[in-house]
């Protein structure tokens, strides 16, 4: 008997069809009362922990310390240096001597003590946030991008009394603070770096007392260890509106999420020690307007027609699931890439902002790795979605984490209805939030009653039970007319323009339509040019009013197809070559667009538009 007949008869596929089949096959089950949870787990219970010896932060790296044989834990280096490397047992000492020393400087060993780390990625960060994981204390991280206003809010609303900074400049910035009376609070800021005896006698004239790290790193008291319900770190969203909100995480809700993370991945990470010693990435966080810079290696024409050539040729492979980096199309277009990022990547891992089907396919040819979109919010401390193994597709943000629960609720004000599998997303389990640090209001406003985390994203379920975001429910407005306008959906549709880098949809309930801001694409806007016979410097072309005319056609298009109606499209655009960043403050330091700021910003371009199209 055939091959085919003996499977036809047992009703199962073809060994070609064999992926599709385990593709088509859905990634969650149903429960009660209309929620989704992962299909991958141990039972219907959802997943708190990966191993019953990690349950707090502080366990999880005392189990590294353990497994690893006091293997090498933080890597750091000087420009064109080597890595140099501190062992799991000299970063416990240090964490615990410094948490020691904190104690000895009034701090108490309980989750009501906060400590303000003000400082860029480096080691002595970890090792401060593991002082305070030791000794049961909260971290509460200050960066730079929240500016100084939300600084002065944050250390006010925690009640701040000690801060970890890297660098006497922000030891400067704080005792400021003091010095005009606006945070009488602040008593110790612990500098990392050296600085000069006049600091510390400009904090001992206000009450501040400044010691280097070093000098807080000396008496060892006896370990106060945290339980897993217990507060591990105060995050403050920028937020896009009002002031941060401070999100409450326990121990239990970080080794939640990541454990959730683990089990979809595991076996897809089994090599990290070994790349590890190579000292090259293997893990790879990818925000998705990095990858012109990958392309960008392409610099003439003829270049990029044959890397997009070769990476069609390769997408035929993904899109039945085949990853691999040593085809032919490797061979000979690829590995230069591959080779920039270190040569080691087995996994990307994107999520910050949409990632379009375009940029999916063509990381996943061009790096030969598997590439996971996640989707989250601080408030589920990070992921709460992600896609799964062997599903390659694009255009969703894959499955929930087996750490949470995900439903629908309806939105009627925008006509989205559970029974048509759309809906805001809700989010429930054990690494969603305790709620906003001295803020029952907003608390209230994101959690309710039975410990849904009400996102403001709405969704729709795909049938192979996975999600994709298709609007969002806050930032509605409503037009003179009194249609209700989402402008981050329409945004995200605009985005997928070719030469489109950048867009923000302006609307006013006194205005009957939408204007837009439209950033290009520095990359891709002078070869889209170029196709139209016009030609100049990037400046020149985004001041070519027959190119903006081109631009604004092909947006209206995309939202033709995609089911705009007529007054959710824009009229009329205005080229801005310049990206919105978190350093000019057009975006959150998690690349949203800030709104008012926007608005703001582009106020005078924003009122020619409308003049011009009256």
């Amino acid at each position: 008997m055939q091959t085919q007949e003996i499977l036809r008869l047992l009703r199962l596929p073809e060994l070609g069809d064999l992926g599709q089949f385990f593709r088509s096959l859905s990634a969650t089950t149903l429960d009660s009362g209309g929620a989704r949870r992962s299909v991958i787990g141990d039972g219907p219970q959802l997943l708190t922990h990966y191993y019953d010896d990690a349950r707090t932060m502080y366990q999880v790296f005392r189990r590294g310390l353990s497994i690893s044989g006091n293997g090498p834990c933080l890597g750091f280096r000087k420009p064109k240096q080597p890595y140099q490397w501190l062992s799991y047992q000299e970063v416990a000492d240090r964490a615990e001597f410094l948490g020691s020393g904190l104690l000895q400087h009034n701090c108490k060993p309980s989750t009501d003590q906060f400590i303000g780390v003000f400082a860029q990625n480096r080691p002595e960060w970890i090792i401060a946030e593991l002082a305070c994981y030791t000794y049961s204390m909260v971290v509460v991280p200050l960066y730079d991008t929240l500016g100084p206003g939300a600084i002065l809010y944050i250390i006010r609303t925690a009640d701040i009394s000690t801060v970890v900074v890297d660098k006497p400049q922000k030891a400067v910035l704080l005792l400021e603070h003091v010095e005009r009376k606006e945070t009488p609070g602040l008593k110790l800021i612990i500098v990392m770096e050296p600085f000069e005896e006049a600091l510390r006698d400009r904090g001992q004239e206000c009450g501040v007392v400044i010691k280097s790290m070093q000098a807080v790193e000396v008496r060892l008291c006896f370990w106060a260890p945290p339980k897993p319900s217990d507060l591990s770190i105060v995050c403050f969203t920028s937020g896009t509106t009002g002031d941060p909100k401070g999100a409450m995480l326990t121990h239990g809700n970080v080794v939640a999420d990541f454990s959730g993370f683990l089990k979809v991945t595991e076996g897809d990470i089994r090599l990290l020690s070994d790349d590890m010693k190579a000292l090259r990435p293997t893990i790879f966080p990818l925000v998705p307007t990095s990858v012109p810079q990958i392309f960008s290696q392409a610099d003439t024409p003829l270049k990029r027609w044959l890397l997009e050539f070769a990476a069609k040729r390769k997408q035929a492979e993904v899109r039945s699931g085949i990853i691999r980096n040593d085809s032919i199309w490797d061979e000979l277009f690829f590995n230069k890439i591959q080779a920039s990022l270190g040569g080691c990547v087995r996994m990307i891992v994107t999520g910050a902002a949409p990632a379009s089907p375009t940029v999916l396919g063509f990381l996943r040819a061009a790096l030969g790795c598997q590439v996971y979109e996640g989707y989250g919010q601080t408030e589920c401390t990070a992921g709460c979605t992600f896609t799964t193994p062997g599903d390659w597709t694009s255009g969703h943000v894959g499955a929930p984490l087996p750490c949470n629960h995900i439903k629908l609720i309806d939105v009627e004000e925008l006509n989205y209805w559970t029974c048509k599998g759309e809906g805001e997303i809700c989010v429930r389990g054990p690494n969603v939030f305790k709620g906003y640090l001295k803020d029952p209001n907003r608390t209230k406003e994101a959690l309710d009653s039975d410990g849904w985390l009400h996102t403001g994203d709405i969704g729709k379920w795909l049938p192979a039970g996975t999600l994709k975001i298709i609007d969002r429910k806050k930032h509605i407005f409503k037009l003179a007319q009194g249609e209700y306008v989402a402008p981050e959906k329409i945004e995200n549709i605009y985005i997928r323009s070719e030469p489109v880098a950048q867009v923000y949809v302006h609307g006013d309930s006194l205005k009957a339509f939408l204007v837009g801001i439209v950033v290009p694409d520095p990359e891709v806007m002078p070869i889209w040019a170029q196709k139209r016979g016009i030609e100049g410097s990037y400046a020149e072309i985004c001041a070519n009013k027959e190119l903006k005319k081109a631009i604004l056609e092909d947006m209206v298009k995309l939202g033709k197809q995609s089911g705009l109606h007529s007054f959710e499209q824009v009229k009329a655009i205005h080229i801005h070559s310049d990206m919105f960043s978190v350093q000019n403050g057009l975006l959150t330091p998690t690349l949203k667009a800030k709104r008012p700021e926007l608005r703001e910003y582009f106020k005078k371009q924003i009122e020619e538009l409308y003049s011009i199209s009256m």
